[in-house]
């Protein structure tokens, strides 16, 4: 019985060292990720690398250090800085970090993390505290790239490289965003005056050039109207004139044969239409007598009729040719012709008008419209 529970201990025994042996064996392995690289340290000494995949190390004296190798994401907090200008400032960062040598990284510093993270908040509160809060809105590109390279060479002996470095915001304190609102405020509505006042300066010139060319072709229709009036008048007196001088014509010719008994039927003729007119009192410009004993003599035929009045030859000898004593009539072709050039005068002066209004419309822009129109 006893013989049997012994053997039967040792059996368990044997089976228990085993499981043991095993599972110390199973703890000397080690498998590394693609985009991790181990570090063996063996009983206090640095033994070298351990590259990706599996891995078996002397278990129990053995510690394998696991670095990861991909880009990692470093969130700076956010901290208050004050400005070369006294402007405080809440400022937060991003880092972007890579282990480029493990050994380094693990044996030279102590957590690489939170010495990167400290490293990049001094260096950014000293970077922002030697600029203006102006520059600090307006070059953050070049905050990005100075904190960069400096980063980049102090983590250099933690074998460590600095990617890049963003700044995520720039937050000035309440007092300081209350007198940027103000600042702005009044940068608006000066920008709103000069818009204004530019406006009113070019309405202004917009009404002086309208009131110009108003006047220039007002001025150009009352000289062409008052050029057509006289020349209008002007070739209407020539054909009244024209016509006087026909009508005086025909009545010297006409009168040249006439005798006395002829005028005495005339003037009588003349007497009865004024006696069958509404006047009460006539004026004659004659002597009713002398034209009565010449209608006697003209009705008894008792007297030779001599002719006083003469020839037409002896009218051209005291007064002279009609050509000589009227002057030169012009005939209605010379008349057409002279109005023709008259139009096409009007016409040409009419086109030179209108190239003066449009060299008007052509004058230079106001200096300053194209910026007025971008601060719209």
């Amino acid at each position: 019985m006893i013989m049997a529970l012994f053997d039967t201990f040792l059996i368990v025994m044997a089976i228990f060292l085993m499981a043991v042996i095993i599972i110390i064996l199973i703890s000397g392995i080690r498998i590394i990720q693609p985009y991790q690289q181990g570090l063996w340290i063996l009983l206090g000494q640095y033994r070298g690398r351990l590259n990706p995949g599996f891995n078996w190390v002397l278990p129990l004296v053995s510690n394998v250090i696991k670095m990861d190798l991909r880009t990692q994401v470093l969130d700076i907090p956010k901290q208050e800085v004050i400005t070369k200008d006294n402007s405080p400032t809440n400022v937060d960062a991003i880092v972007y970090i890579k282990v480029v040598d493990p050994e380094k990284a693990f044996f030279e510093v102590t957590n690489y993390h939170i010495a990167t993270i400290a490293l990049a908040q001094t260096t950014l509160r000293s970077i922002i505290g030697d600029m203006e809060l102006d520059e600090i809105l307006y070059n953050r590109e070049v905050i990005n790239n100075k904190l960069r390279d400096i980063l980049d060479k102090a983590t250099d002996g933690w074998g460590v490289k600095v990617e890049a470095v963003e700044i995520r915001e720039v937050d000035p304190v309440g007092t300081v965003k209350a007198a940027m609102e103000e600042q702005t405020s009044a940068e608006r509505r000066r920008r709103a005056a000069i818009l204004l006042a530019d406006g009113n300066k070019r309405s202004a010139i917009l009404e002086a050039e309208g009131a110009k060319q108003s006047m220039i072709l007002k001025a150009e229709g009352t000289r062409q109207s008052k050029i057509l009036e006289a020349e209008g008048s002007r070739v209407s007196k020539i054909l009244e004139m024209q016509g006087q001088s026909q009508a005086l014509r025909l009545l010297s010719l006409g009168a040249v044969p006439l005798d006395k008994k002829a005028l005495t039927v005339l003037s009588l003729d003349t007497l009865a239409k004024m006696s069958n007119g509404q006047a009460t009192k006539i004026i004659f410009p004659f002597e009713i007598s002398k034209l009565v004993e010449q209608s006697a003599k003209y009705l008894g035929a008792s007297e030779e009729f001599v002719s006083e009045i003469g020839k037409e030859t002896d009218i051209e000898k005291l007064v002279g040719k009609p050509d000589d004593v009227l002057g030169r009539i012009p005939n209605p072709d010379e008349l057409r012709s002279e109005v023709q050039s008259i139009e096409s005068q009007l016409k040409k002066d009419l086109i030179e008008t209108t190239k003066t209004a449009k060299d008007v419309r052509k004058m230079p822009k106001v200096e300053g419209i194209n910026e007025i129109e971008d601060l719209k």
